[in-house]
């Protein structure tokens, strides 16, 4: 990627030499420009603003030298997406810096004084994409500082820049949560200990206890991540699911649902007599009463339910599901996980059946810490229970 920066104060883009970007510089992963506004002025004073028409106060960054930069940065073929930050463009997000990494290159307009003259970003709109963006709801003294942290965003997004990708799967704002907490060495540190199912080896609680901790952090800093569904870049319907409980209202689409739901393992089967789709309205509107059930929604459409109830010692987790359309995309496992923190304290382990040649089903449970514990038949279908302890 190619990234050109225009202002007033070139010194102030130089920690872009710096860290991960510098290094990613020199290795020829980016390429970065920083230009000087007043190399395009032509009097002596190299004047790059005037006062504003109709009266007020301040200064407003005249269009001539910026028409002149951005002649320069569209000589060629290789048009830049333009970014310009201002305090009145749509707000940075995590989405819209993996949206903007995918660009070949970008070009940012730091503005200064009281702002650009309008002119100049609607003459930019005609040669080249256009995108005003908001650091934040404040002010600052000029874009200098929204471009860098803009340009930190987007290119550590960029393969290559990164030295452990993977380091970018669950970090803040990726799927619209925030980050879980992290710990290392030592083991107890002033009377804090980390916390004991980091300290397991069993991966799938571990990556259970995560996700939980993901959404706690967000309901408790940032509830209008959850509120909006998030803004991660895919389907905020699915990245950000609110877990509600589930009522005898949900129990006709509950049912409509499953019936969607469990037609792939039918096939699979080669069998229809599956209890999910052999229950009838009244069935599920009965078994609401006797199980803990929870429903995702997306714009008041069910789109996921998963239900659980206490068996002895044993939290049993059933009909998990998610609405075809959105499967794929994390929202099955966000289910699962969450049925599991419902569980009561003494509740020593979670099991769960599936049918026997579900392989979707059954790969994404073992993924999630889950073991077979014994196989059956169930009206001539063959059935797997799986079990996971819950230390």
């Amino acid at each position: 990627m190619r990234i050109d920066v225009v202002s007033i104060f070139p010194a102030y883009l130089e920690p872009l030499g710096l860290s991960l970007i510098g290094k990613a510089t020199s290795q020829g992963v980016l390429d970065v420009h920083v230009h000087d506004l007043r190399d395009f002025t032509h009097d002596r004073h190299r004047t790059v603003d005037d006062t504003p028409y109709g009266g007020g106060a301040g200064m407003v960054m005249r269009p001539e030298p910026w028409g002149e930069a951005f002649d320069a940065l569209t000589d060629g073929d290789d048009v830049p997406h333009l970014i310009v930050p201002a305090p009145g463009g749509v707000l940075f997000t995590q989405a819209i810096a993996a949206e903007l990494a995918r660009k070949p290159r970008l070009a940012f307009a730091c503005g200064r004084y009281e702002g650009i003259d309008e002119r100049v970003i609607d003459e930019a709109r005609i040669r080249m994409p256009v995108s005003v963006i908001s650091l934040g709801d404040y002010v600052l003294n000029g874009g200098e500082v929204a471009a860098l942290a803009m340009i930190e965003a987007i290119a550590r997004l960029i393969p290559g820049v990164i030295g452990n990708a993977a380091s970018l799967d669950e970090e803040s704002h990726t799927g619209g949560l925030l980050e879980y907490p992290i710990y290392t060495k030592p083991r107890e540190w002033r009377g804090h200990e980390v916390p004991s199912v980091l300290l397991s080896g069993d991966h799938g609680a571990i990556e259970s206890w995560r996700l939980g901790q993901r959404y706690e952090r967000t309901e408790a800093s940032r509830p209008d991540l959850l509120e909006t569904g998030g803004d991660s870049g895919t389907s905020p319907s699915t990245e950000n699911p609110r877990f509600v409980a589930a009522t005898a209202d949900d129990a006709g689409e509950i049912w409509t649902m499953a019936r969607a739901c469990w037609i792939t393992e039918a096939r699979d089967h080669n069998s229809f007599n599956i209890p999910a789709l052999t229950e009838n309205l009244t069935d599920v509107q009965e078994w609401l009463t006797q199980w803990r059930a929870w429903v995702v929604r997306s714009r008041g459409r069910l789109i996921g339910s998963v239900r659980a109830r206490r068996t002895e010692k044993l939290w049993d987790i059933g009909r998990l599901m998610v609405a075809p359309d959105m499967q794929g995309r994390g929202l099955g496992k966000a289910l699962l996980a969450y049925a599991e923190q419902q569980a009561p304290d003494d509740i020593v382990g979670f099991s769960m059946f599936t049918g026997g040649h579900s392989v979707a089903n059954l790969r994404m449970y073992q993924r999630a810490g889950y073991e077979t514990r014994g196989r059956s038949t169930y009206a001539g279908i063959p059935t797997v229970e799986l079990y996971k302890s819950r230390d």
